[in-house]
């Protein structure tokens, strides 16, 4: 990733650190994944029963899987969208922030208002599926968005 770039992990990071910092230990391990691996661990709940595998023994991890399962998806499907209707220059661009090669991580792209409200509405529907409290939900929701806000858009002459 160059410089600037904001991954989705940079993201979930920041959020679990201000809104749940007693999960911070799980995403510092779940960053030795690549992220196919760190979805799949994450998951649905009541999927996985198994503990994530970092000796944190009994530890409830709500926020993290919220929060990062969401930001994937998102992440991919505004690359897909943006991918799907680019110019071929484009496409070699977009190919260039969004490769992610082993030890990369998923770019998390600079979004409108409405994706912000689509994805701070997103956070709370995947924080009741979990059970976490609404006002719980809210805050989390509230963290993330405040946290996108700050991604800064890839520059438009191509350099990193």
């Amino acid at each position: 990733m160059g410089s600037g770039a904001t991954s989705v992990y940079d993201v979930v990071h920041d959020v679990v650190a201000e809104a749940a910092g007693e999960e911070l230990p799980v995403v510092t391990g779940l960053a030795r994944l690549d992220e196919a691996a760190v979805v799949r661990r994450l998951g649905t709940p009541g999927e996985r029963r198994e503990p994530l595998g970092f000796g944190l023994g009994e530890v409830v991890v709500l926020v993290t899987p919220v929060v990062w399962l969401v930001l994937d998806q998102t992440a991919k499907q505004i690359a897909g969208s943006v991918a799907d209707g680019a110019s071929r220059q484009t496409k070699a661009l977009l190919r260039k922030v969004f490769r992610r090669g082993r030890g990369e991580r998923a770019v998390m792209p600079a979004l409108t208002r409405q994706q912000l409200a689509e994805v701070r509405q997103r956070i709370l529907e995947a924080a009741a599926q979990r059970g976490l409290p609404a006002d719980r939900a809210e805050t989390i929701a509230d963290a993330v968005v405040a946290r996108l806000v700050l991604v800064e858009p890839p520059s438009e002459d191509g350099a990193e």
